[in-house]
């Protein structure tokens, strides 16, 4: 039996070295996949390059569309009379429009206690009843608030007015 017993030991002895040579193998291989896959691929950045190229030109081309729509006289509609004019001459015209109006009073401002629920629980109290006295309206309270006059004149919530299309001269 010494012949099985040194048998075992070589094949014991060898077979951790054809494992390692083996995985050695299969990194190699991998190592030259991935050479064969990168390598004729370009190294330079061509594609990024163009695609920049075309976002510039396609910037630059929208900018000059928005300036020449607002600096340049056109039709909108031509039948209908209604053309576009340079923002600074929209400006201008609003300016000396609204210049020439004078402010208007606001509208009545409604109070709190005037916002009473569309339907009451007991209709009667609702309906104002008829006065014999003369020392009492005939108007209700939320009729009163509503028909004061507001004491401040009416402010615009924007900084400037947006032009209309003004129609051609």
């Amino acid at each position: 039996m010494p012949d099985a017993e040194s048998l075992r030991q070589v094949a014991q002895s060898r077979a951790p070295l054809s494992t390692w040579v083996g995985i050695v193998l299969l990194f190699a291989l991998f190592g030259v996949i991935v050479l064969a896959m990168i390598g004729p691929a370009p190294r330079g950045s061509s594609y990024e390059e163009t695609r920049a190229k075309k976002r510039v030109e396609n910037l630059k081309t929208v900018r000059d569309e928005a300036a020449k729509a607002l600096t340049t006289y056109g039709w909108i509609d031509k039948n209908k009379g209604v053309a576009h004019v340079p923002i600074d001459r929209a400006m201008e015209l609003t300016l000396a429009e609204l210049a020439q109006k004078k402010p208007a009073p606001a509208g009545p401002i409604a109070a709190p206690q005037a916002q009473t629920p569309a339907a009451p629980a007991n209709p009667a109290p609702a309906s104002p009843a008829p006065s014999s006295s003369p020392a009492q309206p005939a108007a209700s309270p939320s009729t009163r608030v509503l028909a004061s006059p507001s004491p401040q004149p009416p402010q615009s919530s924007s900084g400037s007015p947006s032009p209309e299309p003004a129609k051609t001269p």
